[in-house]
């Protein structure tokens, strides 16, 4: 059930985070998705360096929220070097 979580989790934060910041990127679900997880990592690791958290015990909108800042920072970085 973890990973489901995860891949969920990475949808909703890509697609959030796409639509945060529209704009022209190639790639369909997938690489939406591989975004969001991407950035949940990020986000994760962002925000453990800032003390707002220890990690996710589940999907909530904390983990919702973090995710979808990592999965911005990731397109904006993206967008830079393309």
């Amino acid at each position: 059930m973890g990973i489901l979580s995860w891949i969920v989790l990475g949808l909703i934060a890509g697609a959030l985070a796409k639509w945060l910041m529209p704009g022209r990127d190639g790639g369909g679900w997938i690489v939406t998705m591989v975004l969001g997880i991407a950035g949940a990592f990020v986000g994760g690791y962002l925000g453990t360096m800032l003390g707002l958290g220890g990690g996710a015990d589940g999907v909530n909108i904390g983990s919702i929220i973090t995710a979808t800042v990592g999965a911005f920072v990731l397109l904006f970085i993206y967008r830079i070097v393309k």
